[in-house]
């Protein structure tokens, strides 16, 4: 089974997917004008006023957060340490490749989100991908063929290769019991998705600030104290990512399409610009100032900050611990990523580890239930009679990911990740002009100095496609 998942994998990670992400995000950066570049002053204007409770859906600042949640996760530290290790420390290089030219994909689908959300019996905002593909393009069953991909994936596979993250960490550094871990996974979870997507919310504007902030202030006092071997890292990552890197004692070479190939396989397993994901938590947002655009260029900072940000941080303990020497395939991410600290810090590291990776992995199990459930909203046309079966599925799957082989939960989330990517970077690309529209409105009314906000009525033909009352009254103090 191993090896066939691994067969599936390599056909759609050799050549499809890295042309369709690369190609995607270097398309819609061109249609909107080099968006991630021009646009990041407003970041803060964005986020201003986004800490104001609002009654009909999340504040910006709790959408980024939950999609942060989502987004960082065991992949920022055991995802990686994989990636070094199979295609080298070049690895890193089209990491952030990868992350620049998909912020603007992550702009593209979350403005799209934004745009044809819809309200329910609550008056709280709902909306995604799904959305997109049966207003905007009028195919429900392609809106229902993403659902059902990311129920799969997020609502299942993405959990149980969560869960193994945190179990293999816990129980290197405490050496606890794997019943213990999965049984305190299992009740910790249900605890916080009973409340759905607004309890996930709030829950993550306060674990998901702390926990990145304390990795990355831990990774940049490591690099202070190994600052003159910082040129020698940045030297052998750029060698390394167009296979310059000579083979040497001790030390493997790579080549450069294994690196882009690593890259830009965790990059997306980290950031998720183009999967679809994000939107899920974007749409919910109550977006200020009250224009698409605006939850788009929150939420592509996400993007910078998962992988620029966060993912380099632990590229810089890897290397800075030389472990582009480690030649030992029956050693995990996680392990390796504790061994790495260990060797710059002390042995100390290994626990610290764990309990940063168990605060990132549980917060990524809840957000991605949050977009399953509200991928089963859509599915059910709004109801949620299925609501306890996605629950014990979802925390079946933690407590199966304790106990499951890692390579093949990898290989299965590789498979998850093509699936849901093509079949939204299909629909985004469909709706490109539309993506261009809400960039023009919004830089438009930037320029004349005036609040964004998005009047319907300029557009009649979008207008026919949204819901009634999803962008009514939108003017707001």
């Amino acid at each position: 089974m191993s090896d066939f998942l691994y067969f599936i994998s390599e056909i759609l990670w050799g050549s499809v997917m890295i042309y369709l992400l690369l190609g995607a995000g270097i398309w819609f950066t061109w249609r909107t004008g080099g968006i991630q570049f021009r646009y990041l002053r407003h970041f803060a204007k964005s986020l201003r006023k986004s800490v104001t409770p609002a009654n009909d859906g999340l504040t910006s600042f709790q959408a980024l957060c939950t999609s942060l949640a989502a987004r960082v996760s065991g992949g920022n530290i055991a995802g990686v340490a994989i990636a070094i290790t199979a295609g080298g420390p070049g690895a890193v290089f089209w990491m952030w490749v990868a992350a620049l030219v998909g912020m603007a994909t992550s702009f593209a689908e979350c403005s799209l989100a934004q745009l044809y959300k819809s309200r329910d019996e609550n008056g709280r905002f709902h909306g995604g991908p799904a959305w997109y593909m049966e207003r905007g393009l009028g195919m429900r069953w392609m809106g229902v063929l993403f659902s059902v991909f990311l129920l799969m994936a997020f609502g299942l596979v993405f959990n149980a290769l969560q869960a193994n993250s945190l179990s293999l960490a816990l129980h290197q550094a405490f050496h606890l019991p794997k019943w213990l871990i999965a049984a305190l996974m299992a009740i910790a979870t249900l605890l916080v998705i009973r409340r759905g997507m607004k309890g996930v919310a709030r829950f993550s504007q306060w674990i998901v600030p702390a926990a990145a902030g304390a990795w990355v202030l831990t990774a940049a006092i490591v690099v202070l104290l190994n600052l003159p071997r910082l040129p020698e890292v940045m030297t052998l990552i750029f060698k390394s990512a167009f296979g310059w890197h000579e083979a040497a004692s001790g030390t493997l070479a790579w080549t450069m399409s294994q690196a882009i190939t690593s890259g830009f396989q965790r990059s997306m397993f980290s950031n998720q610009a183009g999967m679809g994901s994000t939107p899920n938590a974007a749409a919910a947002a109550a977006s200020w100032p009250p224009h698409p655009a605006a939850q788009g260029i929150v939420q592509m900072i996400g993007v910078f900050i998962d992988t620029v940000i966060i993912c380099s941080a632990t590229a810089a303990i890897l290397l800075l611990s030389g472990v582009q020497d480690y030649n030992d395939a029956s050693v995990n991410g996680v392990t390796l990523t504790q061994q790495a600290l260990s060797t710059l810090a002390g042995n100390w590291a290994s626990g610290y580890i764990a309990i940063i990776l168990a605060f990132f992995a549980f917060t990524s199990i809840v957000a991605n239930y949050a977009y399953a459930e509200n991928n089963l909203r859509f599915l059910t046309r709004s109801t949620l009679r299925h609501q306890p079966l996605l629950r014990a599925g979802t925390l079946a799957m933690v407590i199966f990911g304790v106990f499951a082989a890692l390579p093949t939960l990898w290989q299965l989330a590789d498979i998850a990740m093509a699936l849901l990517a093509m079949t939204n970077l299909i629909a985004l690309l469909l709706l490109s002009p539309v993506v261009k529209l809400i960039a023009d409105d919004y830089l438009r009314q930037r320029k004349l100095g005036v609040k964004p906000v998005f009047d319907v009525t300029r557009y009649p033909e979008i207008e026919r496609q949204l819901t009634a009352d999803s962008w009514k009254d939108l003017p707001r103090e």
